[in-house]
């Protein structure tokens, strides 16, 4: 099963933010252990390395990248991708727009997210964490 999972589930695991910490490192474990093929945009690296900035040092930031690239699809956007969401009249935001194409691209069955209200129009259905551990994960 393909999880692709949206920036925010890999803040809530690294800045550990309660409450959603333990759930998010949940799920960030099992793509780790293999039990799911994780799944992750590109510009969500980008977006990680700036974001962390203040809670890790530059060197500690590759590090955990290097660890998700290892252990996660990297979907990349390309200008078609880019120029779909753009001009798609039901995307309304270009960074969910992006998420939610790079999902379809990898053939995801679902995106984990706490979002869920921001990908109402994926074709790949969007899921709450917890949701997603208490349907799929054993005990």
């Amino acid at each position: 099963m393909v999880l692709f999972i949206d920036t925010n589930i890999i803040l809530d695991w690294l800045q550990n933010r309660e409450p959603f910490n333990e759930t998010s490192g949940h799920l960030v474990q099992e793509c780790i252990k293999e039990n799911f093929d994780g799944a992750m945009s590109a510009h969500s690296f980008a977006d990680l390395f700036y974001i962390l900035r203040k809670d890790f040092s530059a060197e500690e930031r590759f590090k955990l990248l290097l660890l998700l690239c290892k252990h996660f699809k990297v979907v990349s956007e390309n200008k078609l991708m880019i120029e779909f969401v753009i001009n798609y009249e039901k995307y309304k935001d270009l960074e969910d727009g992006l998420q939610m194409e790079c999902a379809k691209a990898v053939n995801a069955d679902f995106i984990i997210t706490r979002n869920i209200n921001d990908f109402k129009i994926s074709k790949v259905p969007a899921i709450l964490p917890e949701d997603f551990i208490k349907d799929h994960c054993a005990e």
